[in-house]
């Protein structure tokens, strides 16, 4: 398995960032996905998961109504749209799978929201 997150970088408050996560090593249709992120000095969260046909998702509360996931099973890459951000989105984003009861992690990419 391996998850590689790309998209993070530097935005001002307000602004907007695609993450996008390409996954690979196994059958990425068949599986739920979700974002992860942590900020400094904090435990990882759940940003936000997406069912494995994309049909269906759930956000964290902070999150709901900023950000989107979705998925594009023909590409094996999942997407997390965030819009409105704030500085306290500010953290490093990770894409997870659950297979088989073990958790798989990409690297992460960082995003900060600073004027």
């Amino acid at each position: 398995v391996q998850l590689v997150e790309s998209g993070g970088g530097l935005v001002q408050p307000g602004g907007s960032l695609r993450l996008s996560c390409a996954a690979s090593g196994f059958t990425f249709s068949s599986y739920a996905m979700s974002w992860y992120r942590q900020a400094p000095g904090k435990e990882r969260e759940l940003v936000a998961t997406v069912t494995s046909a994309g049909r269906s998702t759930n956000y964290a509360d902070s999150m709901k109504g900023r950000f989107t996931i979705s998925r594009d099973n023909a590409k094996n890459t999942v997407y997390l749209q965030m819009n409105s951000l704030k500085p306290e989105d500010t953290a490093v984003y990770y894409c997870n799978l659950i297979r088989y009861g073990l958790n798989y992690w990409g690297k992460g990419t960082l995003v900060t929201v600073s004027s």
